[in-house]
């Protein structure tokens, strides 16, 4: 009868020391996280004409890598969810059909 609390603890504890990295895992998945962005954004900005390799053709990958996750994160917000498109037409939080 114990036995689901068991499960559910043992779950809980096992979710809580996956969260612990440490500091060369974390520097390792942000490792892989840049080398993931200049495969997708270092062709287009050596088409926009920067030097490949450089600060500035770095510089454009962030850039370009940022500007897609703001337009993913607001593309995201739905019409229902605060701060969207209707919130500041006078709909309030909730939408229009509330």
């Amino acid at each position: 009868m114990r036995l689901p609390y068991l499960t559910a603890a043992l779950a809980g504890l096992a979710m809580s020391l996956a969260g612990c990295t440490t500091t060369q895992d974390r520097a390792a998945r942000a490792q892989a996280d840049m080398a993931k962005m200049i495969t997708i954004y270092g062709p287009a900005c050596v088409q926009l004409g920067y030097a490949d390799k450089t600060d500035q053709w770095r510089q454009c990958v962030l850039q370009l890598s940022t500007r897609e996750e703001m337009e993913r994160a607001s593309a995201s917000a739905s019409y229902y969810s605060g701060w969207g498109p209707g919130y500041w037409r006078g709909r309030g939080y909730w939408g229009p059909y509330w």
